[in-house]
Order: structure tokens, then C-alpha cells, then sequence
């Protein structure tokens, strides 16, 4: 009978506690003295969603890795020149390509990237990124082509296959400045991809050149510089697939094989394993691929036109992408209600039923109950604090007022008259050092208002002006590090507040406003969501420097109340299209360690 030494090389290790858990630690026997157990460490794998990508398409081109990818050109259904950069939350828009076009290929990392040809028309063009702008390279491919594969980086790549005038096999290697001629592939054929560097590459996948016109291959080849050899053949053939990885530690999923397939495969030198880990959407053709090896990858959009991002895992660590789940329904319908406190101990007040309300409701992480009447009915309030020590000031109804009022988690109490008769008020910060922001003075002027108060727990003052007016933008943060966006008559544009003047921020990814927001979230860490944006699902973070793309929301709405952080969000009510109940609950992601299995010895 094999023993473990011989099948290991070491004998099972006695130890007091358990090691420390990652990669190395897969397969290993260990006795854990302590415990008087036997233990191992199986690794996980699985794909989990990721955020969407800000313009949906298929037929685009990926480059870099999990925490830093690059997705570039594609179609929806025009050719797009559209590029962005994933930080392994979501998605950012980056500098667009000089040349529209889909079915390209590319290489490289996020801040050295390389696209090259594509079609139809098939064309030659090259382009070399630097993280924020495409410059287009004096070198041009000698054949065009599109639905080719490539590998490398951006001073050493390699192009491979795909389809000219008829499918071809040519291969050709570019070194910074211009392409020429390398080893032709064995198998000719398009709709494959590849990955890996310019010595040591790697093709697979693909329509072959042979009778029935449409063959989809299991063919792998490795390419080492000059020449291309056969590998390990896939065991389930398609063409219009994602991969990752290097010529030793690869990655094949999606695709197409008549019908769309999910199944992903892995690759390590020698052959490929199918993997028990699918994707959660299968995708036919033209999805995009990201990663450094087969343990941590991304699979990016797809036709037909999706904005569907997924995250690989394999190792040690299990991941739980960030999601939005439903909660308790809101006992009363309504839109543009405030919202303050956190997602298991939030709060509404006021808002469109479609008659305007006094009504708070009280949130536990589970449902709904009533809390104190507001002292008059109003929509469209400013708002900010926590359950047991919650402000709201401002509203309409359907005209500006000076209200202001404290909430202790029952009841409402009057606190110092707002300076101006406002609706439509952002909000941050705290019961005792609150921050309103912009608004509306409607029916007076101005409807674009610059101008901030912060308040002390007693009486308001003036703060810093905004660059830019607006009324009902989306804020969060605290009264000396707030930051606000969008907003009727701010556009996408972000501004940062210091407790004395605003300066620019990030440029959000899309104009909006009357919506919820991480009210307690931070100035470099929150969310905004449940906006009258084109679509009311999107959600977006800011990181203090830059938005990009989070899950959007299972119900798509506008004029949603807010609370929470940018990690615990919580999502409450709004128009979809009719006045809603709807509550969703965002968790973000997280990464935990998978614990040792207990052996049975008999």
C-alpha cells in the first residue's frame, strides 16, 4: 500500500497548530497535536460575479489581470473605441482607441497594454496604451485580419490565426516598434484566442479551416519564439472563447460549440483539466479574457452585447463577490424619501406616496416598522446621522422650507431653522456637525444653488460654496471631509469638500441625481445608486480619486432613499416605474480563508 511519504516526498508534519493556509499548503498532511487531529487543505475554485462593465459589447479585446484588467474596442453593435480599466472592484472608462473596431486582439497590463487588428474591415493597425491614452504605433501587422489570437506584452507580443480574405495561419511578432514574420501555426483557424509571452505562447480553440466550413477544434499549440508545437488538446473544442494565463498555467472558458458553453478548463504545460467551476452566464462568442495564470482571472462581456464581468478564483481563499440582495419591503410606497443611519439599523423619512408624507420607518436588517412622525410633510429632504441621532432639514411641498429636526430612534425634535427655504438637499455628515449641500429654491431663484451650511447641533452657518450648483446630488461623508456628485445641474461632475472650500473630484461614470447614496460611506469610499440615470440599476463606487462600475440593483429605480456604507448599503424605496416598497441590502466583496479539513483514519 502507498504510504504518504511516497507519494509526497515528506512525511506528515507533527505540529502544534495549523500552518499558516495558502497555495503551498494544497495537498499537505499535517497532525495537529493540539486539536489530536489528522488535517489537509483542499482548494477551492469558482467563478462569482464581478461588476459590470460600463458599455455593454461583444467582441472586444482583454489584457492585464484579476485586480488590474484592461477591456478595449468590441461592438454593440457598431464598432467601439471604448476602453476600460478594472481595478477588481469595477469598472472605470480609460482612453479610447484611435480605431473603432471589434474582433481585435490584444496584450499586455493595464498601464502597458497593445491592440492590433480587427474587423471587418479587416485592418492592421496597432495601438500601444500607457494607462490613460492610445497612441497609434508606426507598425502596422503585414496581414489584416480579425478574429486572431495574441499573447505578450507591449514590446514583445505575437498574432496568431484568425481571418483575412480566407482563414490563415500565419503567426507574426511585434517588438515595440514593428511586426514581422514567426512560425506559422499548425492548425489553421480563426475565433481562437491565446495567451502567455512571445517565447513561450500559447493557442487555442478556434473554428479550423476544414470541411464542414465550421469545425470548432480542441487543437493547442505552444509557441517558443520561432516555432509552434502541438499540446495538450482541450477537452471540449470551441471557437469564440475567453482564456488566461501562461503556456504552463492556462485558462479556456466560454465559447461556442453549437450551443453556448460555460465550461471552463485549465491548463498546465501538458494537458487540460475541466474544471468543476462554470460560468454563471455562458456566453457564444466574443468574450474577452484577463489573468496572470489559471488560479485568478476574469471573463469580460460577450456577445450578444453583454456587460456580464465574472471573477475566477482557485486556491486557499473562497471569494463572495458584491451583491445586492432583497430585504423587508418598505410598509408604505414611495419615492424621494430621506434616508440616514446604517443597512441593519436605518431610517426613512417623508417622501411621495404619491401624497407627500410625514411618515419614518424604521429599518433592523430585516423589515420595516414605524417610527416618529416627522413635524410636517415633506419630500426631497436633506438628511444625515445615524438611527438614534438622525437630521433632516430642507424639503418641499411642494415649495422649499427652513425646517430642521432631530431624530432620537422614536421621535422628532426641532433643531435650528434652515437658512433658506430649500428642497432637493444633499446631505453628509452628523447629527451635531451636519453639512447640507447645492439645492433648489424653487419657485424662486436660484434651482442650481452653490451654497453649503454646516450645522453644530443647534443653529447653521455658512460653509465653502461649490464650484458648481446643483440641487438633489448625491453626497456622503463628514462635515470636514465630504464629497458630492451629479445633481441637477452638476452633470457627472464630483467635488471634495475639506471643511472649509470644495475642489474637483473624479468625473462619475453617468450624469445623475434624486437617488440613494452611502449617506455614512466616506469621502474616498462610497456609493450612489437608485438614480434617475439612463439605467436605474447602475451603481457606481468612488475611491477618492476615480468611479467605477459596482453590481447593479436587482430593481431598477429612480429617486430611492439611501443609508449605509459603501460595504453595507441599503437601498429603500423609489419609482420603478410605479411608487415602490422595494428594499435591497448591498454586501461587498470579501475574501475569507478556507479552514483545514479534519481526516478520518481508519
Amino acid at each position: 500500500m502507498s504510504e504518504y511519504s511516497g507519494i509526497r516526498g515528506t512525511r506528515v508534519k507533527y505540529l502544534a497548530s495549523d500552518p499558516t493556509l495558502n497555495t503551498s499548503t494544497e495537498g499537505q498532511v499535517w497532525y495537529n497535536s493540539t486539536e489530536g487531529v489528522l488535517k489537509s487543505l483542499v482548494q477551492l475554485e469558482a467563478w462569482s460575479s464581478g461588476a459590470p462593465l460600463i458599455t455593454a459589447r461583444d467582441s472586444l479585446a482583454g489584457a492585464g489581470t484579476q485586480t488590474a484588467g484592461l477591456a478595449f474596442g468590441g461592438g454593440n453593435p457598431g464598432d467601439l473605441t471604448a476602453t476600460e480599466e478594472y481595478n477588481g472592484s469595477g469598472w472605470a472608462n480609460g482612453g479610447a482607441l484611435n480605431t473603432a473596431r471589434k474582433l481585435l486582439a490584444g496584450a499586455g497590463t493595464q498601464t502597458a497594454g497593445l491592440a492590433f487588428a480587427g474587423g471587418p474591415p479587416n485592418v492592421t493597425a496597432t495601438e500601444e496604451y500607457d494607462g490613460s491614452s492610445w497612441t497609434t504605433s508606426p507598425g502596422s501587422m503585414s496581414t489584416a485580419r480579425r478574429a486572431l489570437g495574441g499573447a505578450g506584452i507591449q514590446t514583445a507580443a505575437i498574432g496568431f490565426g484568425g481571418f483575412s480574405t480566407v482563414r490563415t495561419n500565419a503567426t507574426e511578432e511585434y517588438d515595440g516598434a514593428a511586426w514581422t514574420a514567426g512560425g506559422n501555426l499548425s492548425v489553421t483557424r480563426t475565433s481562437l484566442t491565446g495567451c502567455g509571452t512571445l517565447t513561450a505562447g500559447l493557442a487555442f480553440g478556434g473554428d479550423a479551416d476544414s470541411s464542414p466550413p465550421t469545425v470548432s477544434t480542441t487543437s493547442t499549440e505552444e509557441y517558443n519564439g520561432t516555432a509552434w508545437t502541438a499540446g495538450g488538446d482541450l477537452n471540449n473544442g470551441r471557437e469564440s472563447l475567453g482564456g488566461a494565463g501562461i503556456q504552463t498555467s492556462a485558462l479556456a472558458f466560454g465559447g461556442q460549440n453549437a450551443p453556448a458553453t460555460n465550461l471552463t478548463e485549465a491548463y498546465d504545460g501538458t494537458s487540460w483539466t475541466t474544471s468543476p467551476a462554470t460560468l454563471g452566464t455562458g456566453r457564444p462568442y466574443g468574450l474577452a479574457g484577463a489573468g496572470a495564470d489559471n488560479t485568478a482571472a476574469l471573463a469580460i462581456a460577450g456577445g450578444p452585447a453583454l456587460s456580464v464581468t465574472e471573477e475566477y478564483n482557485f486556491g486557499t481563499t473562497t471569494v463572495t463577490a458584491a451583491a445586492w440582495s432583497s430585504g423587508g419591503a418598505l410598509s408604505t410606497a414611495r419615492q424621494d424619501a430621506g434616508g440616514f443611519g446604517l443597512q441593519d439599523a436605518g431610517a426613512v423619512v417623508g417622501g411621495q406616496t404619491p401624497s407627500i408624507t410625514n411618515a419614518t420607518e424604521e429599518y433592523d436588517g430585516s423589515s420595516w416598522t414605524a417610527g416618529g412622525t416627522y413635524p410636517a410633510s415633506y419630500t426631497r429632504m436633506g438628511t444625515a446621522g445615524i438611527l438614534t441621532a438622525g437630521l433632516a432639514f430642507g424639503g418641499g411641498n411642494p415649495f422649499g422650507n427652513t425646517t430642521t429636526s432631530e431624530y432620537d430612534g422614536s421621535s422628532w425634535t426641532a433643531g435650528g431653522a434652515f437658512p433658506l427655504s430649500y428642497a432637493s438637499l444633499g446631505g453628509a455628515g452628523t447629527q451635531t456637525a451636519g453639512l447640507s449641500v447645492g439645492g433648489d429654491a424653487y419657485p424662486t431663484s436660484p434651482r442650481n444653488s452653490n451654497l453649503c451650511f454646516e450645522y453644530n447641533g443647534s443653529a447653521w452657518t455658512a460653509g465653502g460654496s461649490l464650484g458648481t450648483g446643483r440641487y438633489a446630488s448625491l453626497s456622503a461623508g463628514i462635515q470636514t471631509a465630504a464629497a458630492t456628485n451629479g445633481g441637477q445641474g452638476g452633470g457627472t461632475l464630483t467635488e471634495e469638500y475639506d471643511g472649509s472650500s470644495w475642489s474637483a473630484g473624479g468625473t462619475g461614470l453617468q450624469s445623475q441625481s434624486f437617488g440613494g447614496r452611502s449617506l455614512n460611506g466616506t469621502q474616498d469610499n462610497w456609493i450612489t445608486y437608485g438614480t434617475n440615470s439612463p439605467n436605474y440599476a447602475f451603481t457606481q463606487g468612488y475611491d477618492g480619486t476615480a468611479w467605477s462600475t459596482r453590481p447593479s440593483l436587482a430593481t431598477g429605480r429612480y429617486s430611492s432613499a439611501g443609508a449605509g456604507t459603501a460595504s453595507a448599503a441599503l437601498c429603500a424605496g423609489g419609482r420603478a416605474p410605479g411608487f415602490s416598497t422595494a428594499t435591497e441590502e448591498f454586501t461587498g466583496e470579501t475574501v475569507t480563508t478556507n479552514p483545514a479539513s479534519n481526516l478520518s483514519v481508519s
